[in-house]
Order: C-alpha cells, then structure tokens, then sequence
C-alpha cells in the first residue's frame, strides 16, 4: 500500500514539473539559458524515465520500491546540489518559481519515505 501511495505522489510531483518547465519554456523563454524548448525536450527523458518508474511501483514486483527510492534520492541530490544551486539561480526566480521548488521536492521527500518504510517492512498505522 505504501509503494502505491508513493507512486501517486509522484504522478502528481511529475505532473506538476512538466507544466512548471513547459510554462518556462514558454512565457518564460530567453530568461536563461534554461527557459527553453530545447532544455524542455532535454529533460523529456528523465521525464520519460518517471513514466517507468511510476509504473513500475503501480505494478509492484518485490524490488520496486527499490527502484522508486533509488530514483527519489537521486533526483533530490539533484536538486538539491545541482538544481537550485545553477538552474534556479540563473531563471532569475520569482515566487511560482520558488512555490513549485518547494512543492516538488516536498513531493519526492514524502514518496521517498513511503518507499522507505515499504523497504524496511515498516507500516503506517491508523
């Protein structure tokens, strides 16, 4: 049931991504190097990558929570070292930018923790 939660959370963390880097990539265009089409079909594949993950944890085999952790962790170290250190700097920020950031790394924070708990056999209770 946890990995399932956290397969939720992060349909509606990617979710959330795409349309904030779409509406970067649009109304926001030339603001950096960052804001554009071609940086949003760049991260297409990491976007694609979520999909099968997501997927994954929806169809839950043994080792996926494994795998949706894994990928958790890593996309906060991103963000965390590379993301709002470089690309959220150079967007120039303003408040939605900074709303989505916190929304979206809240969203991987908690799903990483589902899939934490789903990994040591740990569950919530009511």
């Amino acid at each position: 049931m946890l990995v399932l939660h956290a397969a939720w959370v992060l349909v509606v963390a990617i979710v959330i991504s795409l349309v904030y880097e779409t509406w970067r990539a649009t109304s926001k265009a030339g603001t950096s190097r960052h804001d554009s089409m071609q940086f949003l079909a760049g991260g297409l594949a990491l976007y694609g990558l979520a999909a099968v993950v997501i997927a994954v944890l929806f169809v839950g085999p043994g080792w996926a929570a494994w795998v949706g952790l894994l990928f958790c962790v890593a996309w906060i170290v991103y963000g965390i070292f590379v993301y709002n250190p470089v690309v959220m700097l150079e967007r120039e920020p303003g408040i939605i930018d900074w709303l989505e950031d916190l929304v979206f790394m809240g969203l991987l924070f908690v799903a990483a923790t589902l899939l934490l708990y789903d990994v040591l056999g740990w569950e919530l209770q009511r």
